[in-house]
């Protein structure tokens, strides 16, 4: 212990963000555990587009989506579900719903948003479009 408060001590920047990044580590953990929206994977998303009529959301902008998109997918950024520009999917909010970005790391304010927006079942594609096309799974061009 006497060695612990020493470091501290001598190093308390660095001690300030260790706890700080401890404290971000578990706030994101919590939050991500109590969220209404849940991270699937892409064997999940096959079977929820096949079996349940799953809707995909591609949050990326128009000139990635025209690159290789889900059969399937609408592209709406973030901008457009924030500003709740989403008149094509308002017939959807009983279906699941799956958003989708590059790499799974922007989906889940986008994803959130739709939740307060009435969607019932909102998931996120573990690792985006990166993980999909990792797989070698299948992607419309252009459009």
């Amino acid at each position: 212990m006497e060695q612990a408060i020493q470091f501290v001590t001598a190093h308390p920047i660095l001690s300030f963000a260790w706890v700080g990044l401890l404290v971000a580590v578990i706030f994101t953990t919590f939050k991500t555990t109590l969220s209404k929206v849940k991270e699937v994977s892409n064997s999940d998303v096959t079977r929820l587009i096949n079996s349940e009529e799953a809707v995909v959301v591609d949050t990326r902008t128009i000139d990635e989506f025209r690159k290789g998109h889900i059969v399937g997918a609408i592209n709406l950024t973030p901008t457009d579900i924030k500003n709740g520009t989403l008149a094509v999917l308002d017939k959807h909010k009983e279906r699941p719903v799956i958003v989708l970005c590059a790499n799974g790391t922007s989906a889940r304010a986008p994803a959130d948003a739709l939740v307060k927006e009435g969607f019932t079942q909102v998931y996120i594609l573990k690792n985006g479009l990166s993980g999909w096309t990792a797989d070698n799974l299948p992607l419309v061009r252009g459009k």
